[in-house]
């Protein structure tokens, strides 16, 4: 059966991609709704009419029912979910990480997942609580990599087995689990125990850990974040290079009366009118789905279809190579995501490894962009200018003899040959005003430029009221002239 993947087409770290399993495929990234058959809001059909291919569900909780593990076992879990596309399985071990024990071991729930036939099985991995000492986080996941090695060797390396990556809040022990991951054959990788950071909001420790795990799974792995749920934090997540999504959010808010956007939640109760384009939406006004008697499912219909858009959002981005627009859009939504996106930035050397070359255009939206990838890798590229002895750094754009070389100025990126001009990231730019943030970046530009041409005499002009700064960033290493 085995499972494959194959990246198309990539942003950032972000992927569109092709997940096969057995014959079944599925667009990257992507969102498997989490289904309790005990509690089953969204229909079968409702998910297939919204162009959902996966789910997950929990074998731990259909293996200990009365009403539902004779059914799965003799008819199987497609049939029992009415649901033919691609069904991934948990093991129990949310169940682990809330109430500490199950009664399940990892073969039994792995032989179980693979009775009722389930696409994509989970070994019972052990989640490591956020607040955890670093004993507890090593211990926990030794005996992950156990169970992980124990289910490679009863079913081989074509079963269709995810290869969770844990380790609790500790980088080098989610590096460690990645490396091993990897090492033993694993393809689909979800990234475990950070339903606890999300709830949080602790988004930069989120970063640190899903880019730690990154670091040293393969390349070719599908990652998949488990149990990310609110759509305004996906296109972080995918900015991260988290290809799969698993979400019991779009019902859980529905149960306590919350509407989802990809700018925050909302009370049902609170709100005059419906801010989206939905069936559930445009079929209803706010006070009448306030009174429905099916409010809980109309309010979960309305959540998923808000998610699986802003899916599709992230797919539309990658491929026009504006993933870091949306992420600087939707992180702006809560001061903490806000802190995530910049921890991400801070990785700048890693994404760049992923990040295209060329991109459609380059949106100047503030401080964070002057640590883009983009911008970095141009700056970084200064090094390679064959200049010769006299050179003019010309900011004003003006013409001027006497020089070898005449380069041009565009903040945030710094100097650049005339012949750049229409090529990216200096041409396809949309860059305002200049402010200080911006005019900073470009002068460590000029520095770096300078510091990789010692040979040559630099003289920058036209700078105008921005030479305090010029002066802080670049000092005597170049010459700001008239």
């Amino acid at each position: 059966m085995g499972i494959a993947f194959e990246s198309l087409d990539s942003d950032i770290a972000g992927r569109c991609g092709r997940l096969v399993v057995g014959r079944k495929a599925l667009r990257t990234p992507a969102l498997l709704p989490v289904i309790n058959p005990h509690h089953q809001l969204v229909s079968p059909r409702e998910l297939h009419d919204m162009g959902i291919g996966a789910l997950i569900t929990n074998a731990y909780i259909i293996s200990r029912s009365r009403k539902f593990r004779e059914s799965a076992c003799e008819q199987g879990l497609h049939r029992l979910l009415d649901f033919d596309g691609i069904i991934m399985t948990d093991s129990g071990s949310y169940q682990l990480s809330v109430y500490g024990d199950v009664a399940i071991s990892n073969r039994e729930t792995l032989a179980f997942q693979q009775e009722i036939g389930s696409d994509i099985w989970v070994p019972l991995d052990i989640p490591t609580s956020p607040d955890a000492d670093r004993r507890t986080a090593e211990q926990d996941l030794a005996v992950t990599i156990e169970r992980l090695c124990e289910a490679k060797e009863l079913f081989g390396g074509d079963a269709p087995l995810a290869g969770p990556v844990q380790g609790g809040i500790y980088p080098d022990l989610r590096e460690q689990a990645g490396k091993a991951v990897g090492e033993l054959g694993f393809v689909f990788c979800p990234v475990g125990a950070v339903v606890p950071l999300m709830e949080a909001y602790r988004y930069r420790d989120l970063v640190e850990v899903v880019m730690a795990a990154r670091r040293t799974l393969p390349r070719s792995a599908c990652v998949h974040l488990f149990g990310a749920g609110h759509p305004v934090m996906f296109a972080l997540a995918a900015a991260m290079g988290c290809d799969l999504f698993d979400s019991a959010a779009y019902a859980l808010y529905a149960k306590e009366g919350r509407y989802l956007t990809t700018h925050g939640s909302f009370r049902i109760d609170e709100l005059p009118d419906l801010p989206c384009a939905c069936a559930v939406c445009r079929g209803h006004t706010a006070g009448e789905l306030r009174t429905a008697d099916d409010r809980t499912r109309l309010l979960a219909l309305h959540n998923l279809a808000v998610t699986v858009a802003e899916i599709a959002r992230i797919r539309q981005a990658i491929t026009d190579g504006t993933l870091w627009e949306l992420v600087d859009e939707r992180c702006r939504n809560h001061p903490q995501l806000l802190g995530g996106y910049r921890e991400l930035l801070r990785h700048h050397v890693e994404l760049e490894a992923y990040d295209r070359v060329a991109k459609r255009r380059f949106f100047y939206r503030g401080d964070e962009s002057c640590a883009r990838t983009e911008v970095l890798r141009y700056q970084r590229r200064l090094a390679h200018l064959q200049l010769e002895r006299d050179v003019l750094i010309a900011c004003d754009g003006g013409h001027r003899e006497g020089y070898d070389d005449v380069l041009l100025f565009r903040p945030p990126f710094g100097p650049y040959p005339p012949e750049l001009k229409e090529t990216f990231p200096i041409g396809q730019s949309e860059i305002p005003a200049w402010d200080a943030a911006m005019v900073r970046q470009g002068c460590r530009g000029i520095r770096l430029l300078a510091e990789t041409h010692s040979g040559c005499r630099i003289q920058v002009a036209g700078l105008g009221d921005w030479s305090a700064i010029f002066c802080e960033e670049v000092g005597d290493l170049a010459e700001l002239i008239g």
